[in-house]
């Protein structure tokens, strides 16, 4: 089937699903839309009426419980002709679970994380990390190819969401990192400015050093990857070493500031707020 022609469908119409949604739409794909919380034009009543109307279906939920009430929706619609493409951070467990709800219908299913933040959606250039058949990835390629820079196949039904959540930990503990770097610095008299310069001569400078320290300095903290998903993924991260049996001390150290920063409202917030959690 040339999946390039068929109706697509997206659930959840957050920061990245919304901007997904309108590259596909752009593209001339007729595209389904479901949210739990916003409807627009062309939207579904629900994630059983996306899967009756398209057979490809891109899923851009928030966790676990979302991501698994969407899939138990669609099971009696979904047959051999669907493929399910789940691109939330979940944990793996869920990821599996999902897995066996689509294939019990006898629908293909694509563990899909991406990485890329707000911009990189807005100017399609996300990087999907996909885990599942290679056939399958190649029957939606170009689907994904409408939102993303890059596709990397990395493995397995699973393996593709312990690598996002890993690369997820390093983002979080750099930015931490960061924030107290920003601390000290601020509590020496040494201005936020200085202190860029001197990352920019430093090898440990990198893209997202320097946005979220210009966030930083700016006290621009509008969503780019909020805080509350954030804290989801390190959980994730956290109990996946816990399994595993290794101490993860930086991501529990992470971890802690994050959820501070959920009980003082900051949840919807770039999680890159936290640099002011301990000012």
């Amino acid at each position: 089937m040339n999946r390039s022609i068929t109706p697509v469908a997206v659930l959840g119409l957050g920061i990245i699903g919304s901007r997904v949604a309108q590259h596909l739409q752009v593209a001339g794909h007729p595209t389904l839309l479901w949210s739990r919380t916003r409807r627009t034009l062309g939207s579904c009543q629900s994630p059983k009426e996306a899967a009756e109307k398209a057979q490809t279906i891109q899923m851009f939920l928030r966790d676990d419980a979302a991501v698994l009430d969407a899939v138990r929706s669609m099971a009696p619609a979904l047959g051999k002709n669907h493929v399910v493409l789940n691109h939330a951070t979940i944990s793996k467990p869920a990821t599996l679970e999902v897995a066996s709800i689509c294939q019990a219908q006898g629908a293909a299913f694509l563990d899909a994380p991406f990485t890329g933040s707000k911009v990189a959606a807005e100017n399609a250039k996300l990087c999907y990390y996909v885990g599942g058949k290679a056939e399958i990835l190649e029957g939606v390629r170009s689907i994904l190819e409408v939102s993303s820079a890059k596709i990397l196949h990395l493995g397995e039904i699973g393996d593709a969401m312990v690598l996002k959540i890993a690369t997820n930990l390093v983002t979080s503990v750099t930015v931490k990192a960061l924030s107290e770097a920003c601390q000290i610095a601020k509590a020496e008299g040494v201005s936020l400015e200085a202190l860029k310069m001197a990352f920019e001569a430093n090898a440990n400078c990198s893209p997202l050093i320097s946005m979220k320290l210009a966030a930083i300095q700016a006290g621009d903290f509008s969503a780019h990857f909020s805080l509350i998903n954030m804290l989801k993924d390190v959980d994730f991260a956290l109990q996946l070493a816990s399994e595993a049996k290794i101490k993860a001390s930086a991501a529990s150290c992470t971890a802690e500031a994050l959820r501070k920063g959920l009980e003082l409202g900051k949840g919807e917030d770039d999680f890159s707020v936290i640099a002011q959690i301990n000012e």
